[in-house]
């Protein structure tokens, strides 16, 4: 199945643009802990299952992790599901944080 992706700088710019869209981290609490992209909200990929009402339908969702692979699995999971806004962030906040884009503390979204 194909998951619609998009790179770190296509993700920067759509914040930038205040474009409406949802970001969402799928990582383990203590993962997010250590940092996340302003504006995220968690969800570990464990809940998704129970969460998916959550989730918009009637705005792009982007979805991250460490590296990307658990992103897409959460994107093909909901895919199989019938949603179609959402997009897996390629190369998650390693790549994020390499291109030198900013990350913040989680701690709040898991205290």
């Amino acid at each position: 199945m194909f998951v619609k992706e998009m790179d770190a700088s296509e993700l920067s710019e759509l914040l930038n643009q205040q474009t409406e869209l949802s970001l969402i981290d799928v990582r383990t609490p203590p993962e997010i802990a250590a940092g996340i992209i302003p504006g995220t909200e968690a969800m570990p990929l464990t809940t998704l299952p129970m969460r998916m009402s959550d989730i918009p339908k009637d705005k792009q969702v982007v979805f991250y992790c460490r590296t990307g692979a658990r992103s897409a699995q959460a994107c093909m999971f909901l895919a199989q599901q019938g949603f179609d806004n959402v997009y897996n962030l390629r190369g998650g906040i390693v790549s994020w944080a390499n291109s030198q884009l900013p990350i913040e503390s989680g701690k709040h979204l898991v205290a």
